[in-house]
């Protein structure tokens, strides 16, 4: 099956910023995310949406990709072309035709960076909004100790391969409509190395790596957000012949707060008052997450009405300030009356039922009254 168009995939244009290539990213790896999303492809998705943003994020690779597409310009006709002689890439045909002369070869013994490594992280809404210092504990490959890596039973060194001769690659001979051409292909009884180890360490049996658990510390930052992720410099897998580590990049996953809901910096909740507060007005206690504050609640207010609390939101992760926190009023109707209460709401009601006349029969009980009678 042949792989969709990376913008499709993110479903931005061709002319999309880094920001709107980031900002799809990191909706559709939410979306998808295997920890949240349990539908059977799910998984595949999330793959396909970070294929596509490690190439359209990095300036290279996407300019790369815009020219030649998913298609390898390095190699050449394919595997079935011209009645299945199986050309190999334009390097192979330089070899044959010009001795070699265009021919780039990967040295198997040159340095290479670890693979990196994700780690998904669940918070609570407190400790996103605050951030914190934590130590987590992740399986990785770590060089073995016995053999320091090498492989070979301590006392022993690998050797230079015999088949390849140290290249890591071999070359095969084919037959083509053109006549013999020579592909290069990996040294299987190297595995690409170069080297070959006679007496494997009993430790990690040849491979140079045994797995371990490694504790971590991390820095949450305050206003880490659901689907965000921190980069953790050099915590991935060990490099190769000696390479740098790779990355450990934190996914965060954060709870939600059974009162507070929170919408990028800001903070939202619902404050219930009474039928009496709403109308003669009160001072109440809101609570924030950064503790009680006082609140003036005007005489009038109506159901639905919104507050805002200025800096009492989200720290920016970024530090560009903090967010505000936004009350909203609920007018609670009591399920439970005492019969003095009752009497009391009867007398209102009546008093209340008196429509001023003159300048206010068009206000709102007049538009109420017509609305009825189907004016």
């Amino acid at each position: 099956m042949s792989k969709r168009d990376y913008y499709e995939v993110l479903g931005v244009s061709k002319s999309a910023s880094k920001d709107e290539i980031k900002k799809a990213y990191r909706k559709l790896s939410k979306q998808y995310h295997p920890d949240i999303n349990k539908e059977p492809d799910a998984d595949e998705k999330f793959k396909e949406v970070k294929e596509a943003y490690e190439i359209l994020s990095d300036d290279s690779k996407r300019s790369h990709y815009d020219q030649f597409g998913h298609t390898d310009p390095n190699q050449g006709f394919g595997g079935g072309g011209f009645g299945g002689g199986g050309f190999g890439g334009f390097e192979d045909i330089f070899e044959t035709f010009f001795g070699g002369g265009g021919t780039r070869r990967r040295d198997p013994n040159a340095p290479r960076q670890g693979a990196d490594l994700q780690y998904t992280m669940t918070l609570s809404f407190e400790d996103a909004v605050f951030g914190k210092e934590t130590e987590i504990e992740i399986p990785r490959e770590e060089t073995c100790d016995t053999c320091n890596g090498s492989g070979a039973k301590p006392g022993t060194k690998p050797v230079t391969c015999k088949h390849c001769s140290g290249t890591g690659q071999l070359n095969v001979e084919q037959n083509t409509p053109f006549g013999r051409i020579v592909n290069r292909r990996t040294c299987n009884y190297c595995n690409g190395t170069g080297k070959e180890i006679k007496h494997k360490c009993s430790t990690c049996g040849g491979a140079g790596k045994v797995k371990k658990r490694r504790k971590i510390n991390v820095k949450i930052p305050a206003g880490i957000d659901d689907g965000q992720q921190l980069r953790v410099s050099g915590q991935g897998e060990p490099g190769v012949n000696g390479g740098p580590f790779g990355d450990l990049y934190v996914v965060f996953r954060v709870r939600e707060h059974e009162f507070f809901e929170r919408h990028d910096d800001d903070i939202y909740c619902e404050m219930p008052i009474t039928f009496v507060q709403a109308a003669l007005g009160d001072e109440i206690e809101v609570p924030t997450m950064h503790g009680k504050v006082k609140l003036k609640v005007p005489a009038g207010t109506q159901s639905g009405t919104k507050f805002r609390l200025k800096g009492k939101g989200v720290p920016n992760v970024r530090g560009y300030g903090v967010g505000d926190q936004h009350v909203i009023m609920r007018i609670v109707t009591p399920t439970k009356l005492t019969e003095k209460q009752k009497q009391l709401l009867q007398e209102f009601a009546e008093v209340s039922g008196k429509v001023p006349q003159g300048e206010q029969e068009e206000g709102f009980f007049s538009k109420v009254k017509r609305a009825f009678k189907g004016d």
